[in-house]
């Protein structure tokens, strides 16, 4: 568990995925890529098998949030492993459809 803040970087333990705080609520959590806590970027990366149920994959350029859309996360590299917070999977932001002028 760690508290987040925006412009924090971090990167998996098990995977090549790297991500950034866009977006927090300034509390605690527990931030998982490929089922393996995430590392702060000058860590040694202990290695590993990307956990089969977190192996859906993150994509560069992406924007990750969770549920309620309070923390987001800007996927800088992609990798094998899936994202996930305080247990829960975070999903690729959609896109907002924008307005149609006729």
């Amino acid at each position: 568990m760690r508290v987040l803040k925006p412009g924090v970087r971090l990167k998996s333990a098990v995977c090549e995925t790297q991500v950034m705080v866009i977006k927090t609520d300034g509390g605690e959590h527990d931030v998982r890529c490929g089922g393996a806590e995430m590392l702060e970027m000058a860590a040694d990366a202990p290695g590993g098998e990307v956990d089969p149920a977190f192996a859906e994959g993150s994509m560069m350029g992406k924007r990750y949030v969770n549920a309620d859309e309070s923390l987001e996360f800007l996927c800088t590299k992609g990798g094998k492993g899936s994202l996930s917070l305080d247990g829960a999977p975070i999903l690729a932001k959609q896109a907002k459809a924008l307005p149609t002028s006729d």
